[in-house]
């Protein structure tokens, strides 16, 4: 149930639930992780769709159509298009990206598989990739992972990794701050 795991939980883990128990029901896990998946690549890859899933001044009416073109041309149906189109009209889109998230929770703990969350200044070689992977797949104790990786110029480089409950960063980023923390404190 949604309220088991800390990481699931809230308004977003309550919907992620609901889609999980009825792709369960429905034997289309698989087709609904790919569809959100997609629908989430869309929409970090256009400001324009984020500004309408994010913003207030769009009614429930102007997002449903809206999202209704989106979908239909991004080839997006079934339970997953059903789904967003609920919380469209439910007013709830500004929280899809989380539920998206709290759903492949869902699927991976689902799977025996482990969640891993990478956040990098710039894309990674396939070779930098691979040894990521590897490294996170040692400290798991060897367990089958769910990887993601975001790239961020703003953290400058090094990266910063969630796996789970856990998080290590090393984001250049963080070690200025520390360091202008430092600074103002030995004035």
């Amino acid at each position: 149930m949604a309220g088991e795991d800390p990481t699931i939980s809230g308004m977003a883990g309550r919907y992620a639930t609901a889609l999980f128990e009825l792709a369960l029901e429905e034997k289309a896990v698989d087709q609904v992780r790919k569809d959100l998946d997609s629908f989430d690549a869309l929409v970090a890859g256009s400001p324009d769709l984020e500004r309408l899933v994010r913003s207030p001044v769009f009614g429930a009416d102007e997002q449903a159509k809206a999202l209704a073109a989106v979908l239909d041309k991004a080839g997006i149906k079934g339970l997953a298009a059903k789904f967003l189109q609920v919380i469209a009209r439910n007013r709830r889109l500004f929280a899809v990206r989380g539920m998206i998230r709290a759903f492949r929770a869902l699927v991976a703990k689902h799977r025996g598989e482990v969640t891993a969350e990478v956040t990098v200044a710039e894309k990674l070689s396939d070779a930098n990739l691979d040894a990521l992977k590897g490294a996170i797949k040692n400290v798991t104790g060897g367990k089958d992972i769910d990887f993601s990786v975001n790239v961020d110029p703003a953290i400058i480089g090094g990266l910063i990794v969630k796996v789970g409950s856990r998080m290590v960063d090393t984001s250049l980023r963080t070690k200025l701050n520390a360091i202008k923390i430092a600074m103002k404190e030995a004035r």
